[in-house]
């Protein structure tokens, strides 16, 4: 009897036992499951673009690529083009070379140095971090470095040009030693020692400024504990299907396969490559590459709430102020424009690429432009191209 009871003991405890890691195998198995899930959601399948039938975007194609062609040859125009019109795409095309030496074609896929356009991304990751309370707009720089030598220096004034800092560029070209470009971490560190006058008191006037977008970038980093590149990547170009935009900086990132060269005209018909600079690998005012597309699903995405609040735009595209209370004409990485003030938009330009990404929110039209050759038509290119839709389709 005893022994009977040994062994039941003996098969209970087993079956016991089996149970247990059969559980916890499942457990497993489902919190895998979640994450895949969770990661998987991450990314919002819905941003495919959407095209309009030919069959009514013919007329606007035939004067759209007349216009495209006239550019390239009077005005030396090789970039891509992009018009959205309630949210679908009407017309894109590309024309000229993507490299003059090989005289190779620009290609769909080919990334375009966005330039001061790459602000609004700043913007952005600084305003998901608002969202996430990890940081106030009227908190200080001192508050996140500091040494940081200029006090009172507001987020808010970092963002809409209001801060009074001086030119990066300037400090770099007679303070930095170093025959390698400094990063971010190294031009704050330099702010900080050299101790460059500002312009002016936080919040006196309007100036605008590459030094507060670097500034903001360097918060993201700090705040965030992640590399401005990865934060970006992560909450922005992964879940809206941005699979051809990347930040990048020189002398640390790999030069991508795609990844465009800006060129400028000398002796009014060579086209030569624009060397790298000491400025080259700050990023946050500048350095984010993309495509027409991808700028396309980043208007719709930002603007149909897949990254922010409504009450977060609201605030990116009111006007600022000084601190007397004169409206300026930007709000955070968004120029409104003075005249036509139904018109958000920014313009790019930095070492041979012209960059222009337009939205007229009451008429629902965007237009896009991306050049790499040193064009200097932007807004008569983009008010041409306004008035060629306006008069060719009714779609």
């Amino acid at each position: 009897m005893k022994k009977h009871i040994k062994y039941l003991a003996s098969a209970l405890l087993v079956a016991i036992f089996i149970f247990i890691v059969t559980a916890s195998s499942e457990a497993s198995e489902k919190s895998a499951k979640a994450t895949n899930l969770v990661a998987e959601s991450s990314v919002d399948k819905t941003m495919e673009l959407e095209y309009f039938p030919v069959s009514i975007t013919k007329n606007v194609h035939i004067k759209l690529d007349s216009l495209l062609e006239s550019v390239n040859k009077r005005n030396d125009f090789h970039g891509s083009i992009l018009v959205a019109k309630n949210g679908k795409v009407l017309y894109k095309n590309n024309i000229g070379y993507a490299d003059f030496s090989k005289k190779e074609p620009l290609n769909e896929g080919d990334t375009f140095q966005l330039a001061s356009v790459s602000k609004q991304f700043t913007a952005a990751a600084i305003m998901l971090l608002y969202e996430r309370n990890q940081i106030e707009l009227n908190d200080f720089v001192n508050n996140y470095f500091p040494n940081f030598p200029y006090e009172n220096v507001t987020i808010k004034n970092l963002l809409n040009h209001t801060a009074g800092l001086p030119k990066y560029f300037w400090v770099t070209d007679h303070k930095w030693k170093e025959p390698k470009a400094p990063t971010n971490t190294e031009m704050m560190e330099l702010l900080n020692s050299e101790n460059v006058q500002k312009y002016f008191s936080p919040g006196q006037k309007f100036d605008y400024s590459n030094t507060g977008y670097f500034v903001l970038a360097s918060i993201v980093e700090k705040v965030s504990g992640s590399s401005f590149s990865d934060f970006v990547k992560e909450n922005i170009f992964e879940p809206l299907n941005m699979n051809n935009s990347f930040v990048y900086s020189f002398e640390i990132d790999s030069v991508r396969s795609n990844q465009l060269e800006g060129y400028r005209i000398a002796n009014g018909f060579r086209h030569l490559k624009i060397n790298k600079s000491l400025n080259d690998a700050i990023v946050g005012d500048k350095n984010v590459y993309s495509t027409c597309e991808d700028l396309l699903k980043w208007t719709l995405g930002l603007n149909s709430g897949k990254i922010l609040t409504d009450a977060s735009l609201k605030l990116m595209y009111s006007k600022g102020e000084t601190v007397k209370g004169k409206k300026i004409p930007y709000g955070f990485g968004f120029r409104i424009d003075d005249k036509d003030e139904t018109a958000i938009y920014h313009h790019g330009k930095w070492n041979g690429f012209s960059t222009s990404l337009t939205r007229y929110p009451e008429e629902e039209l965007v237009i896009i432009i991306l050049e790499h050759t040193s064009y200097r038509g932007l807004s008569p290119l983009n008010n041409t191209i306004k008035q060629i839709v306006n008069q060719n389709f009714r779609g």
